[in-house]
């Protein structure tokens, strides 16, 4: 089945990293100000989830979910719970860290609820990609700057990190001690990470 992207409405700087990313079969879903990167990202919306609190609801044969203002979930949340629905099982998500610190944390918590639900997700933005390490190994390889392990969710113990400056075994992250901050990868090396207890946030550093 395709990928379904779903763009926020923050801000996009590099969009031709983004371009770079996606997929011809991808399937869009805009997320309210997330359709201000349509042009852009020459990409047509599959599905218009919003409020339209920060852009004017479009006249547009293309599905569109109008959601009230007052709930729980944000544009964003609701638009990956609708895709889950629809049976999709690998997600990008873009446009949705920026300014504000809140909405950024509650859209890297998605990464979270989506790796509960053994969905393989990644938020990819102008600076950083972001994925979770949980059940299988993931990898790293050299063409990023650094690459950042942080613990969002409890603590994480038995990981394992090789092929990398700062290798690891059998270590423990927890929330209130981040020292997996800016690892790299030796030279000619893929990094390897494997946590046998918890999940941890995946930072690559462009």
């Amino acid at each position: 089945m395709a990928r379904c992207v779903i763009v926020g409405g923050a801000g996009i700087g590099c969009y031709q990293r983004i371009r770079d990313s996606l997929r011809e079969d991808d399937w869009f879903v805009y997320c309210d100000g997330g359709l201000n990167h349509q042009r852009e990202l020459g990409r047509k919306p599959d599905l218009i989830v919003g409020d339209f609190d920060s852009h004017e609801r479009p006249v547009t044969d293309t599905e569109t979910i109008v959601l009230p203002r007052e709930k729980d979930d944000t544009d964003t949340v609701y638009a990956v719970k609708e895709a889950i629905r629809r049976g999709f099982r690998d997600f990008l998500l873009i446009g949705v860290t920026g300014e504000r610190f809140d909405h950024t944390f509650g859209n890297v918590s998605l990464l979270l609820y989506l790796d509960s639900q053994g969905i393989p997700a990644r938020i990819l933005d102008d600076y950083s990609e972001m994925s979770i390490v949980s059940r299988k190994e993931a990898e790293v390889k050299g063409d990023c700057s650094w690459f950042s392990l942080l613990n969002i969710s409890g603590t994480a113990r038995g990981i394992t990190i090789r092929g990398a400056k700062y290798p690891l075994e059998n270590g423990e992250i927890s929330c209130e001690y981040q020292y997996g901050i800016s690892n790299e990868v030796l030279p000619g090396e893929t990094a390897r990470i494997s946590v046998r207890e918890g999940r941890l946030l995946l930072v690559r550093v462009f």
